[in-house]
Protein backbone atom coordinates (compact mmCIF):
# COMPACT_ATOMS: atom_id res chain seq x y z
CA UNK A 1 0.00 0.00 0.00
CA UNK A 2 1.49 3.05 -0.20
CA UNK A 3 3.09 5.02 2.38
CA UNK A 4 4.72 2.03 3.56
CA UNK A 5 8.08 2.28 1.66
CA UNK A 6 7.05 0.21 -1.45
CA UNK A 7 9.28 2.08 -3.54
CA UNK A 8 12.09 1.80 -1.41
CA UNK A 9 12.23 -1.95 -1.22
CA UNK A 10 11.65 -1.59 -5.48
CA UNK A 11 14.67 0.83 -5.24
CA UNK A 12 16.77 -1.93 -2.60
CA UNK A 13 16.37 -4.84 -5.14
CA UNK A 14 17.44 -2.57 -8.14
CA UNK A 15 20.56 -1.72 -6.12
CA UNK A 16 21.20 -5.32 -5.12
CA UNK A 17 20.73 -6.81 -8.57
CA UNK A 18 23.13 -3.96 -10.11
CA UNK A 19 25.57 -4.15 -7.93
CA UNK A 20 25.79 -8.19 -7.86
CA UNK A 21 25.80 -8.61 -11.51
CA UNK A 22 22.47 -8.19 -12.71
CA UNK A 23 20.48 -6.44 -15.07
CA UNK A 24 17.37 -5.43 -13.39
CA UNK A 25 14.50 -3.40 -14.24
CA UNK A 26 11.59 -1.97 -11.86
CA UNK A 27 8.03 -0.13 -13.06
CA UNK A 28 4.91 0.77 -10.12
CA UNK A 29 1.45 1.17 -10.97
CA UNK A 30 -0.11 3.47 -8.14
CA UNK A 31 -3.54 2.65 -6.94
CA UNK A 32 -6.88 5.35 -6.50
CA UNK A 33 -6.04 5.20 -3.06
CA UNK A 34 -4.52 3.07 -0.24
CA UNK A 35 -7.51 1.44 0.22
CA UNK A 36 -9.09 1.54 -3.72
CA UNK A 37 -6.24 -0.30 -5.38
CA UNK A 38 -2.46 -0.86 -3.94
CA UNK A 39 0.31 0.16 -5.73
CA UNK A 40 2.16 -2.46 -7.05
CA UNK A 41 5.95 -2.92 -7.52
CA UNK A 42 7.03 -5.42 -10.35
CA UNK A 43 10.56 -6.28 -10.68
CA UNK A 44 12.84 -8.57 -13.10
CA UNK A 45 16.46 -8.93 -13.09
CA UNK A 46 18.58 -11.34 -15.40
CA UNK A 47 22.72 -12.17 -14.72
CA UNK A 48 25.01 -10.08 -17.06
CA UNK A 49 26.98 -13.33 -17.01
CA UNK A 50 24.18 -14.73 -19.45
CA UNK A 51 23.40 -12.02 -21.77
CA UNK A 52 25.25 -12.65 -24.93
CA UNK A 53 28.14 -9.91 -25.85
CA UNK A 54 26.04 -7.13 -27.25
CA UNK A 55 22.99 -7.68 -26.48
CA UNK A 56 20.46 -6.47 -23.64
CA UNK A 57 17.51 -8.61 -22.18
CA UNK A 58 14.12 -7.39 -22.69
CA UNK A 59 12.08 -7.31 -19.71
CA UNK A 60 8.40 -7.17 -18.85
CA UNK A 61 6.50 -4.27 -17.52
CA UNK A 62 3.92 -5.71 -15.55
CA UNK A 63 3.62 -9.12 -14.08
CA UNK A 64 1.75 -11.91 -15.79
CA UNK A 65 0.30 -14.91 -13.82
CA UNK A 66 1.39 -17.96 -13.71
CA UNK A 67 4.87 -16.40 -14.83
CA UNK A 68 6.33 -14.76 -10.98
CA UNK A 69 8.89 -16.17 -8.86
CA UNK A 70 8.49 -13.59 -5.53
CA UNK A 71 5.87 -12.40 -4.59
CA UNK A 72 5.63 -9.70 -1.42
CA UNK A 73 2.18 -8.45 0.25
CA UNK A 74 2.37 -5.83 2.76
CA UNK A 75 -1.22 -6.76 4.40
CA UNK A 76 -3.10 -9.62 4.06
CA UNK A 77 -6.10 -8.60 2.02
CA UNK A 78 -3.21 -7.49 -0.19
CA UNK A 79 -2.00 -10.98 -0.15
CA UNK A 80 -5.90 -11.88 -0.94
CA UNK A 81 -5.74 -9.86 -3.69
CA UNK A 82 -2.65 -11.23 -5.43
CA UNK A 83 -4.09 -14.85 -5.06
CA UNK A 84 -7.11 -13.53 -6.81
CA UNK A 85 -5.14 -11.68 -9.71
CA UNK A 86 -3.61 -15.32 -10.42
CA UNK A 87 0.37 -13.70 -9.44
CA UNK A 88 0.85 -16.68 -6.73
CA UNK A 89 1.32 -20.50 -8.33
CA UNK A 90 2.29 -23.89 -6.72
CA UNK A 91 5.02 -24.45 -8.74
CA UNK A 92 7.26 -21.88 -8.60
CA UNK A 93 6.11 -18.81 -6.52
CA UNK A 94 7.53 -17.75 -3.04
CA UNK A 95 4.70 -15.84 -0.76
CA UNK A 96 6.16 -13.15 1.52
CA UNK A 97 2.93 -11.56 3.43
CA UNK A 98 2.19 -9.76 6.74
CA UNK A 99 -0.37 -11.35 8.03
CA UNK A 100 -1.94 -7.86 9.96
CA UNK A 101 -5.31 -5.95 8.51
CA UNK A 102 -5.82 -2.46 7.52
CA UNK A 103 -9.63 -2.93 7.12
CA UNK A 104 -11.03 -1.65 3.54
CA UNK A 105 -14.18 0.94 3.72
CA UNK A 106 -16.29 -2.06 2.84
CA UNK A 107 -15.52 -3.73 5.98
CA UNK A 108 -15.76 -0.71 7.86
CA UNK A 109 -19.22 0.41 6.76
CA UNK A 110 -21.08 -3.21 6.37
CA UNK A 111 -24.17 -3.26 8.36
CA UNK A 112 -22.75 -6.71 10.40
CA UNK A 113 -19.53 -7.78 10.51
CA UNK A 114 -17.93 -7.06 7.11
CA UNK A 115 -14.27 -8.41 7.58
CA UNK A 116 -12.51 -10.44 5.37
CA UNK A 117 -12.09 -13.87 7.12
CA UNK A 118 -8.11 -14.12 7.71
CA UNK A 119 -7.88 -17.31 8.48
CA UNK A 120 -9.38 -18.07 4.87
CA UNK A 121 -6.73 -15.71 3.51
CA UNK A 122 -4.21 -17.53 4.85
CA UNK A 123 -5.52 -20.81 3.89
CA UNK A 124 -5.54 -19.75 0.55
CA UNK A 125 -2.41 -18.45 0.40
CA UNK A 126 -0.84 -21.73 1.60
CA UNK A 127 -2.68 -23.79 -0.83
CA UNK A 128 -1.29 -21.85 -3.82
CA UNK A 129 2.03 -21.04 -2.96
CA UNK A 130 4.75 -23.13 -3.68
CA UNK A 131 6.51 -21.17 -0.34
CA UNK A 132 4.45 -19.41 1.81
CA UNK A 133 6.08 -17.13 4.89
CA UNK A 134 3.85 -14.99 7.25
CA UNK A 135 4.43 -12.74 10.19
CA UNK A 136 3.08 -9.96 11.61
CA UNK A 137 5.56 -7.69 9.60
CA UNK A 138 3.80 -4.79 10.85
CA UNK A 139 4.46 -5.18 14.43
CA UNK A 140 7.78 -5.78 14.13
CA UNK A 141 8.40 -2.73 12.04
CA UNK A 142 6.60 -1.09 15.16
CA UNK A 143 8.84 -2.69 17.34
CA UNK A 144 12.52 -1.26 15.91
CA UNK A 145 10.81 1.81 14.98
CA UNK A 146 10.84 1.60 11.34
CA UNK A 147 8.46 1.25 8.09
CA UNK A 148 7.55 -2.37 7.01
CA UNK A 149 9.59 -2.50 3.86
CA UNK A 150 13.10 -3.68 6.09
CA UNK A 151 11.06 -6.37 7.71
CA UNK A 152 9.66 -7.81 4.09
CA UNK A 153 13.02 -7.06 2.81
CA UNK A 154 14.48 -9.58 5.29
CA UNK A 155 11.77 -12.04 4.83
CA UNK A 156 13.17 -11.94 1.62
CA UNK A 157 16.35 -12.46 2.33
CA UNK A 158 15.76 -15.45 4.77
CA UNK A 159 13.44 -17.03 2.10
CA UNK A 160 16.97 -17.59 0.30
CA UNK A 161 15.22 -17.67 -3.14
CA UNK A 162 17.36 -14.79 -4.31
CA UNK A 163 21.11 -15.47 -5.33
CA UNK A 164 22.45 -12.98 -2.63
CA UNK A 165 23.94 -13.32 0.51
CA UNK A 166 22.54 -11.66 3.91
CA UNK A 167 25.50 -9.62 3.65
CA UNK A 168 24.39 -8.53 0.32
CA UNK A 169 21.28 -7.48 0.90
CA UNK A 170 22.09 -5.48 4.51
CA UNK A 171 25.08 -3.47 2.22
CA UNK A 172 21.95 -2.73 -0.53
CA UNK A 173 20.39 -0.75 3.25
CA UNK A 174 23.83 0.93 4.00
CA UNK A 175 24.38 2.74 0.84
CA UNK A 176 20.70 3.94 1.00
CA UNK A 177 22.29 6.00 3.71
CA UNK A 178 18.48 7.36 5.14
CA UNK A 179 17.20 5.59 8.32
CA UNK A 180 19.99 2.72 8.09
CA UNK A 181 20.15 1.56 12.09
CA UNK A 182 16.46 1.18 12.07
CA UNK A 183 16.15 -0.09 8.66
CA UNK A 184 19.15 -2.64 9.68
CA UNK A 185 17.16 -3.52 12.70
CA UNK A 186 13.86 -4.59 11.04
CA UNK A 187 15.66 -6.05 8.98
CA UNK A 188 17.13 -8.16 11.25
CA UNK A 189 13.73 -8.61 12.94
CA UNK A 190 12.26 -9.77 9.61
CA UNK A 191 14.81 -12.50 8.26
CA UNK A 192 14.67 -13.62 12.00
CA UNK A 193 10.71 -14.02 12.02
CA UNK A 194 10.72 -15.65 8.24
CA UNK A 195 13.42 -18.20 9.57
CA UNK A 196 11.09 -19.01 12.56
CA UNK A 197 7.47 -19.18 10.10
CA UNK A 198 9.96 -21.61 7.92
CA UNK A 199 10.36 -23.93 9.84
CA UNK A 200 7.90 -27.76 10.29
CA UNK A 201 5.39 -26.47 12.39
CA UNK A 202 4.78 -28.64 15.65
CA UNK A 203 1.43 -30.08 16.17
CA UNK A 204 -0.99 -27.71 17.79
CA UNK A 205 -3.05 -28.67 20.61
CA UNK A 206 -6.11 -25.83 20.79
CA UNK A 207 -7.40 -25.44 24.29
CA UNK A 208 -10.09 -22.95 25.04
CA UNK A 209 -9.10 -20.81 28.09
CA UNK A 210 -11.63 -19.76 30.23
CA UNK A 211 -13.01 -16.46 30.37
CA UNK A 212 -11.38 -14.46 32.95
CA UNK A 213 -13.66 -12.19 35.29
CA UNK A 214 -12.30 -8.74 34.86
CA UNK A 215 -11.89 -6.99 38.21
CA UNK A 216 -13.65 -4.42 39.69
CA UNK A 217 -13.31 -1.66 42.03
CA UNK A 218 -14.61 -0.93 45.12
CA UNK A 219 -17.92 0.97 44.38
CA UNK A 220 -19.29 -2.37 42.38
CA UNK A 221 -17.81 -4.82 45.02
CA UNK A 222 -21.23 -4.92 45.88
CA UNK A 223 -22.86 -5.84 42.83
CA UNK A 224 -20.16 -8.24 41.38
CA UNK A 225 -21.02 -10.10 44.87
CA UNK A 226 -24.68 -10.06 43.85
CA UNK A 227 -23.18 -11.62 40.87
CA UNK A 228 -22.03 -14.38 42.10
CA UNK A 229 -24.63 -15.37 44.67
CA UNK A 230 -27.78 -14.70 41.86
CA UNK A 231 -26.22 -15.61 38.14
CA UNK A 232 -24.57 -19.03 37.20
CA UNK A 233 -20.77 -19.75 37.08
CA UNK A 234 -20.67 -19.32 33.42
CA UNK A 235 -21.95 -16.35 33.16
CA UNK A 236 -20.14 -14.19 36.01
CA UNK A 237 -17.24 -13.05 33.44
CA UNK A 238 -19.71 -11.51 30.98
CA UNK A 239 -21.96 -10.49 33.88
CA UNK A 240 -19.08 -8.20 35.08
CA UNK A 241 -17.41 -6.77 32.10
CA UNK A 242 -21.59 -5.37 31.54
CA UNK A 243 -21.66 -3.41 34.71
CA UNK A 244 -18.31 -2.49 34.78
CA UNK A 245 -19.48 -0.85 30.94
CA UNK A 246 -22.55 0.37 32.72
CA UNK A 247 -21.03 2.40 35.21
CA UNK A 248 -18.56 3.64 32.45
CA UNK A 249 -21.59 4.70 30.03
CA UNK A 250 -23.82 6.00 33.40
CA UNK A 251 -23.43 5.33 37.24
CA UNK A 252 -23.48 2.77 39.60
CA UNK A 253 -26.97 2.53 39.58
CA UNK A 254 -27.47 2.28 36.03
CA UNK A 255 -25.21 -0.80 36.53
CA UNK A 256 -27.32 -2.31 39.05
CA UNK A 257 -30.59 -1.31 37.41
CA UNK A 258 -28.67 -3.85 34.57
CA UNK A 259 -28.62 -6.69 36.94
CA UNK A 260 -32.45 -5.78 37.57
CA UNK A 261 -33.21 -5.86 33.83
CA UNK A 262 -31.30 -9.89 33.24
CA UNK A 263 -32.88 -11.35 37.28
CA UNK A 264 -36.35 -12.37 35.44
CA UNK A 265 -34.00 -14.41 32.67
CA UNK A 266 -32.38 -15.96 35.53
CA UNK A 267 -35.49 -17.91 36.82
CA UNK A 268 -36.83 -18.40 33.26
CA UNK A 269 -33.84 -20.33 32.29
CA UNK A 270 -34.06 -23.80 30.78
CA UNK A 271 -32.75 -26.87 32.64
CA UNK A 272 -29.82 -27.44 30.04
CA UNK A 273 -27.30 -25.84 32.11
CA UNK A 274 -25.41 -25.30 28.49
CA UNK A 275 -28.11 -23.65 26.71
CA UNK A 276 -29.01 -21.52 29.92
CA UNK A 277 -25.70 -20.53 29.89
CA UNK A 278 -25.06 -19.86 26.01
CA UNK A 279 -28.56 -17.56 26.36
CA UNK A 280 -27.75 -15.61 29.58
CA UNK A 281 -24.16 -14.89 28.18
CA UNK A 282 -25.53 -13.67 25.15
CA UNK A 283 -28.52 -11.96 26.51
CA UNK A 284 -26.32 -9.92 29.27
CA UNK A 285 -23.74 -9.44 25.96
CA UNK A 286 -26.36 -7.89 23.86
CA UNK A 287 -28.30 -5.84 27.04
CA UNK A 288 -25.26 -4.11 27.90
CA UNK A 289 -24.81 -3.03 24.51
CA UNK A 290 -28.62 -1.68 23.78
CA UNK A 291 -28.03 -0.06 27.73
CA UNK A 292 -24.89 1.55 26.26
CA UNK A 293 -26.34 3.13 23.41
CA UNK A 294 -24.46 6.09 21.52
CA UNK A 295 -26.44 9.73 21.70
CA UNK A 296 -24.45 12.74 21.69
CA UNK A 297 -23.70 12.56 24.94
CA UNK A 298 -21.41 9.28 24.76
CA UNK A 299 -20.28 10.69 22.01
CA UNK A 300 -19.36 13.69 23.20
CA UNK A 301 -17.71 11.94 26.72
CA UNK A 302 -15.46 9.74 24.23
CA UNK A 303 -13.95 12.43 22.14
CA UNK A 304 -12.99 14.28 25.03
CA UNK A 305 -11.26 11.40 27.29
CA UNK A 306 -7.71 11.98 28.37
CA UNK A 307 -6.92 8.10 26.94
CA UNK A 308 -8.50 9.19 23.43
CA UNK A 309 -5.58 11.75 23.29
CA UNK A 310 -2.83 9.23 24.48
CA UNK A 311 -4.26 6.69 21.77
CA UNK A 312 -4.34 9.20 18.99
CA UNK A 313 -0.62 10.49 20.08
CA UNK A 314 0.65 7.11 20.36
CA UNK A 315 -0.32 6.06 16.80
CA UNK A 316 0.91 9.38 15.23
CA UNK A 317 3.87 8.95 17.14
CA UNK A 318 3.58 12.05 18.72
CA UNK A 319 7.09 14.04 20.25
CA UNK A 320 7.35 16.37 23.16
CA UNK A 321 8.29 18.86 20.52
CA UNK A 322 5.03 18.44 18.18
CA UNK A 323 1.42 19.72 18.51
CA UNK A 324 -1.51 17.38 17.74
CA UNK A 325 -4.60 18.65 16.27
CA UNK A 326 -7.41 16.49 16.10
CA UNK A 327 -10.73 17.87 14.25
CA UNK A 328 -13.77 15.86 14.69
CA UNK A 329 -16.89 15.88 11.66
CA UNK A 330 -19.93 16.44 13.62
CA UNK A 331 -23.13 16.62 11.95
CA UNK A 332 -26.32 15.97 14.34
CA UNK A 333 -29.69 15.64 13.11
CA UNK A 334 -33.00 17.70 14.74
CA UNK A 335 -33.99 14.25 15.66
CA UNK A 336 -30.54 13.53 18.12
CA UNK A 337 -30.79 16.95 19.33
CA UNK A 338 -34.79 16.39 20.17
CA UNK A 339 -33.31 12.99 21.91
CA UNK A 340 -30.88 14.68 24.01
CA UNK A 341 -33.47 17.23 25.74
CA UNK A 342 -36.25 15.62 28.30
CA UNK A 343 -38.83 13.82 26.92
CA UNK A 344 -41.48 16.11 27.10
CA UNK A 345 -39.29 19.02 25.33
CA UNK A 346 -38.24 16.81 22.83
CA UNK A 347 -41.60 15.26 21.86
CA UNK A 348 -42.70 18.52 21.60
CA UNK A 349 -39.65 19.94 19.27
CA UNK A 350 -40.05 17.00 17.16
CA UNK A 351 -44.28 17.46 17.31
CA UNK A 352 -44.40 21.41 16.61
CA UNK A 353 -43.45 22.55 12.86
CA UNK A 354 -42.61 26.14 13.84
CA UNK A 355 -39.77 24.45 16.53
CA UNK A 356 -38.51 22.37 13.93
CA UNK A 357 -38.47 24.86 11.24
CA UNK A 358 -36.06 27.07 13.52
CA UNK A 359 -33.88 24.31 14.35
CA UNK A 360 -33.45 22.44 11.35
CA UNK A 361 -31.32 25.06 9.38
CA UNK A 362 -28.75 24.53 11.89
CA UNK A 363 -28.34 20.80 11.06
CA UNK A 364 -28.27 21.15 7.46
CA UNK A 365 -24.35 20.85 7.40
CA UNK A 366 -22.20 19.11 9.54
CA UNK A 367 -19.09 21.18 11.14
CA UNK A 368 -15.48 20.77 12.12
CA UNK A 369 -15.10 21.15 16.09
CA UNK A 370 -10.95 21.48 17.12
CA UNK A 371 -11.07 18.72 20.51
CA UNK A 372 -7.57 19.35 20.79
CA UNK A 373 -8.28 23.61 20.71
CA UNK A 374 -9.29 24.74 24.23
CA UNK A 375 -13.12 26.01 22.44
CA UNK A 376 -13.79 22.91 21.19
CA UNK A 377 -12.83 20.74 23.82
CA UNK A 378 -15.22 23.06 26.16
CA UNK A 379 -18.08 22.34 23.97
CA UNK A 380 -18.16 18.83 23.61
CA UNK A 381 -17.15 18.71 27.42
CA UNK A 382 -20.51 20.73 28.18
CA UNK A 383 -22.71 17.92 26.04
CA UNK A 384 -20.96 15.17 27.77
CA UNK A 385 -21.07 16.63 31.72
CA UNK A 386 -25.25 16.40 30.30
CA UNK A 387 -25.02 12.27 31.44
CA UNK A 388 -26.99 13.10 34.64
CA UNK A 389 -29.35 14.16 32.90
CA UNK A 390 -29.62 11.40 30.29
CA UNK A 391 -32.21 9.24 32.14
CA UNK A 392 -34.50 12.14 31.83
CA UNK A 393 -34.09 12.81 28.35
CA UNK A 394 -36.52 11.14 25.26
CA UNK A 395 -33.81 8.60 23.94
CA UNK A 396 -33.47 7.51 27.39
CA UNK A 397 -37.22 6.79 27.53
CA UNK A 398 -37.88 5.66 23.63
CA UNK A 399 -34.81 2.41 24.51
CA UNK A 400 -35.86 1.16 27.34
CA UNK A 401 -39.93 0.67 25.99
CA UNK A 402 -37.98 -1.42 23.28
CA UNK A 403 -35.40 -3.13 25.54
CA UNK A 404 -38.16 -3.95 27.92
CA UNK A 405 -39.92 -5.48 25.29
CA UNK A 406 -37.11 -7.37 23.95
CA UNK A 407 -36.02 -8.74 27.33
CA UNK A 408 -39.68 -9.70 27.90
CA UNK A 409 -39.81 -11.93 24.62
CA UNK A 410 -36.47 -13.66 25.24
CA UNK A 411 -38.14 -14.82 29.49
CA UNK A 412 -40.87 -15.59 27.59
CA UNK A 413 -39.47 -18.23 25.42
CA UNK A 414 -36.96 -19.20 27.53
CA UNK A 415 -38.48 -22.11 28.90
CA UNK A 416 -39.66 -23.94 25.88
CA UNK A 417 -38.07 -22.57 22.79
CA UNK A 418 -34.64 -21.54 24.09
CA UNK A 419 -33.10 -22.01 20.49
CA UNK A 420 -35.72 -19.11 19.34
CA UNK A 421 -34.93 -16.99 22.57
CA UNK A 422 -31.02 -17.33 22.07
CA UNK A 423 -31.71 -15.94 18.36
CA UNK A 424 -33.89 -13.09 19.50
CA UNK A 425 -31.44 -11.96 21.98
CA UNK A 426 -28.61 -12.39 18.82
CA UNK A 427 -31.42 -9.87 17.08
CA UNK A 428 -29.96 -6.99 19.02
CA UNK A 429 -27.30 -6.65 16.92
CA UNK A 430 -28.97 -4.57 14.49
CA UNK A 431 -29.68 -1.93 16.47
CA UNK A 432 -26.27 0.07 17.01
CA UNK A 433 -24.61 3.15 15.66
CA UNK A 434 -26.84 6.51 15.14
CA UNK A 435 -28.73 8.54 12.82
CA UNK A 436 -29.15 7.03 10.25
CA UNK A 437 -27.37 4.18 10.95
CA UNK A 438 -29.60 3.47 13.66
CA UNK A 439 -32.98 4.44 12.04
CA UNK A 440 -32.14 1.73 9.60
CA UNK A 441 -31.17 -1.09 12.02
CA UNK A 442 -33.88 -0.37 14.29
CA UNK A 443 -36.38 -0.58 11.27
CA UNK A 444 -35.08 -4.10 10.43
CA UNK A 445 -35.56 -5.14 13.73
CA UNK A 446 -38.80 -4.16 14.56
CA UNK A 447 -39.48 -5.43 10.85
CA UNK A 448 -38.32 -8.99 12.04
CA UNK A 449 -39.88 -9.00 15.20
CA UNK A 450 -43.35 -8.76 13.53
CA UNK A 451 -42.79 -12.18 12.37
CA UNK A 452 -41.80 -13.69 15.78
CA UNK A 453 -45.80 -14.64 16.50
CA UNK A 454 -45.58 -17.00 13.13
CA UNK A 455 -41.76 -18.10 14.24
CA UNK A 456 -42.96 -19.19 17.33
CA UNK A 457 -45.30 -21.90 15.23
CA UNK A 458 -42.45 -23.19 12.75
CA UNK A 459 -40.36 -26.19 13.32
CA UNK A 460 -37.46 -24.53 12.55
CA UNK A 461 -38.23 -20.82 13.96
CA UNK A 462 -34.85 -19.98 15.09
CA UNK A 463 -33.45 -20.76 11.92
CA UNK A 464 -35.45 -18.91 9.99
CA UNK A 465 -35.02 -16.34 12.18
CA UNK A 466 -31.19 -16.35 12.37
CA UNK A 467 -31.63 -16.14 8.39
CA UNK A 468 -33.34 -12.86 8.57
CA UNK A 469 -31.39 -11.24 10.65
CA UNK A 470 -28.48 -12.09 8.66
CA UNK A 471 -30.29 -10.98 5.16
CA UNK A 472 -30.37 -7.59 7.45
CA UNK A 473 -26.78 -7.50 7.86
CA UNK A 474 -26.48 -8.60 4.33
CA UNK A 475 -26.85 -5.28 2.67
CA UNK A 476 -27.84 -1.39 3.23
CA UNK A 477 -30.91 -1.47 1.28
CA UNK A 478 -32.91 -3.59 3.01
CA UNK A 479 -34.09 -5.76 -0.47
CA UNK A 480 -32.93 -8.75 0.56
CA UNK A 481 -34.54 -8.67 3.93
CA UNK A 482 -38.02 -7.72 2.60
CA UNK A 483 -37.55 -10.76 -0.16
CA UNK A 484 -37.36 -12.97 2.26
CA UNK A 485 -39.96 -11.71 4.95
CA UNK A 486 -41.81 -12.30 2.13
CA UNK A 487 -41.24 -15.96 1.87
CA UNK A 488 -42.00 -15.98 5.86
CA UNK A 489 -45.12 -17.57 5.86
Amino acid sequence: MGGEGGGVLADWLVDLAEQNGYYAQTTSVPGVAQRTGATVYYLEMFPEAATPAGRMPVMALSPIPGDVDVVIASELMEAGRALQRGLVTADRTTFVASTHRVYSMTERTAMGDGRVSAEKLLAGGQAAAKQFVTADFAQLAETTGSLISPALYGALAATGRLPFTRAQFEDTISRGGVGVKSSLKAFAAGFDAAVQAMKPAAPLVVATPATPVPPVGPKLAALSMRIQSSFAAANHATLTAGILRMADYQDVAYAQRYLDLLQPLARALPVDAVIAAELMDETARHLALWMSYEDTVRVADLKTRRSRFDRVGGEVKLSQTQHLGINEFLHPRIEEIADTLPAGMGRWLLATPWARASVEPFTRKGRVVQTSSIRGYLLLYAIAAMRPLRPKSLRFEIEHQRINHWLGSIVRLAPTQAALALEVARAQRLVKGYGDTHARGWGNFEKIMAKLPQLQAMPQGSAQLKALVAAALADDSGQALDKLLAATV
